[in-house]
């Protein structure tokens, strides 16, 4: 792995668990004696639904869905993969991600989830949103709100489809987008 992209340190793995910690508090007060299904937007909120829903004191099924993009764009146009395991109808559903960037893949699956699927209640849960993300009209839970929009790495979050696995968020160099953005 090359080390030299990742920039300063953001949310180290004690304030990453303490984000979870939060995040899993706000579920527990709001679904306590409920039983939910959780979504985990794959491959992003993978880290972050697993150490979630071992906090929560729900009872909960799991599901995933997948709607593949590129971290940063906010026209992600592409197709949105469920192949439902569990039936959401009139159930109180709970969608889980990483991060709301800009808000729109999230806005384009939870659209989809209402239209086709027709869940009692929906709700989002991520650790991260950032200042971007577009008007989402559902309960949003999370630990921390950042101030400004740049690309970051670790715990879920990739840049080209590497370093999802790092156990901290950081920030991507400027000079690695930059690099990357350069037609070729």
């Amino acid at each position: 792995m090359q080390q030299h992209v990742i920039g300063d340190t953001l949310f180290s793995s004690q304030q990453i668990s303490a984000g979870v910690t939060l995040v899993a508090q706000q579920l527990n007060q709001r679904y306590r004696g409920e039983s939910v299904v959780l979504i985990s937007v794959v491959p992003g909120g993978i880290l972050f639904t697993a150490d979630l829903v071992r906090q929560l004191e729900f009872d909960l099924a799991m599901d995933y869905i997948a709607c593949p993009h590129t971290p940063g764009d906010s026209n992600n146009q592409s197709a949105i993969v469920y192949q439902q395991t569990i039936n959401i109808a009139n159930r109180p559903v709970i969608v889980v991600d990483d991060a709301l960037e800009s808000g729109s893949t999230m806005l384009r699956l939870m659209t989809h989830l209402t239209s086709h699927y027709s869940p009692r209640s929906l709700a989002i849960a991520t650790l991260l949103v950032k200042p971007s993300r577009v008007n989402i009209p559902y309960p949003q839970y999370y630990a921390y709100e950042l101030a400004n929009d740049d690309l970051l790495v670790g715990y879920g979050l990739p840049w080209q489809q590497r370093y999802r696995n790092l156990p901290f968020i950081a920030r991507l160099l400027q000079s690695e987008v930059e690099i990357n953005k350069k037609p070729q």
